[in-house]
């Protein structure tokens, strides 16, 4: 990394210009002025009424969703602004910590459940991205809580809740999803084995030229689905019909994105959706997305129920290890990891 810093964080407030290993060349950069900004930019799905008896519009709602969009919004999910603004706030105290101590949970492995680290993958990449991050493995809790951080004081106890009833909503919207495929409502979750679940805690520090870097570059997610929490900056976009639109934070929702393995199990009706952080120049922004992932021995393929003569199979099937192993090897890009599992068919 560009100086001596190890973390992003403590080198950012230092410079006047992007350091060269975070420059992007000419025709990878995010080009701002092409985005398109729209208060409409993904679906804001009310789950309300889930076990109620608008479910069956609910479900038609987030069908279209996943079909046309691979993202959407939903509020009246159950979780409380107290917990959530706790958890931003946790978040915020984690990253003013002094370097010495956010240090003790540094590591650059990339094999390490619980680290604290920076970009992405700093032992393969050639250039890196404008994010420190916190990642943390929370299922079952109690094989992980105690190898996160013990400081702030609160935040062990305070994370596992949070983690707790992110997992209530996923289980939720899982059963959601597969009744929207027309699967048995238990279909998705019985596919995971024993189920995974991880988060990062993604901190991205005012930058001097937004321009030339990412936070993250565009990508899928690897895992099954994803839940976002973010702070009131904007950041997220998504790409569409080939156009990056962004997406503006909305007070207490979450965002929902379906992951790869989604679209395997939905033989590609669903679309996991490619997406990425940009950065600002004024105000540093905190995201907290936490994905849901089947466990490594876990099969994954297609639901046999949305196989026939004219929807055949679009990919094998392989274990989660596999696929997950796949994606950090080859690292962060545009194409999709899922190329490498369609079948000869297709």
């Amino acid at each position: 990394m560009a100086g001596s810093k190890l973390l992003l964080t403590d080198l950012a407030s230092t410079v006047k210009q992007v350091p060269y290993n975070y420059v992007r060349r000419i025709s990878e950069r995010p080009n701002l002025s092409d985005v398109q900004v729209s208060d409409v930019s993904i679906p804001l799905i009310d789950l309300q009424d889930l076990y109620g008896p608008n479910r069956s519009d609910i479900l038609k709602q987030i069908a279209l969703a996943c079909q046309h969009d691979g993202f959407f919004q939903v509020k009246n999910h159950v979780i409380s602004e107290v917990m959530i603004n706790n958890m931003l706030h946790l978040a915020r105290e984690f990253f003013q910590l002094p370097e010495s101590e956010r240090l003790k949970n540094y590591s650059d492995d990339p094999s390490k459940a619980n680290r604290l680290s920076t970009s992405f993958n700093v032992r393969t990449e050639k250039v890196a991205n404008w994010r420190d991050f916190l990642r943390l493995h929370c299922f079952p809790l109690e094989d992980h809580v105690h190898e996160w951080p013990s400081n702030p004081p609160s935040f062990r106890e305070d994370v596992a809740e949070y983690c707790t009833s992110v997992r209530g909503l996923v289980l939720r919207l899982l059963e959601a999803i597969s009744e929207s495929l027309g699967l048995k409502r238990d279909h998705i979750e019985k596919t995971l084995s024993k189920h995974g679940q991880h988060m990062a805690i993604n901190y991205y520090p005012p930058c001097p030229d937004p321009e030339l870097t990412y936070g993250l570059p565009g990508h899928t997610d690897p895992n099954l689905i994803t839940i976002l929490l973010q702070d009131d900056v904007p950041g997220l976009q998504v790409l569409r019909n080939g156009k990056w639109i962004a997406v503006n934070p909305i007070p207490n929702t979450f965002i929902v994105n379906i992951g790869d393995q989604i679209q395997v199990i939905s033989n590609d009706r669903y679309k996991s959706v490619v997406h990425r952080a940009v950065v600002n120049c004024n105000k540093e922004r905190i995201s907290i997305p936490t994905f849901y992932c089947p466990s490594p021995d876990a099969l994954i393929g297609p639901a046999t129920e949305l196989v026939d003569d004219e929807h055949p199979a679009v990919y094998r099937s392989f274990t989660y290890g596999e696929y997950y192993e796949k994606f950090w090897k080859r690292g962060l890009a545009t194409e999709c990891c899922l190329d490498m599992f369609k079948t000869s068919i297709t």
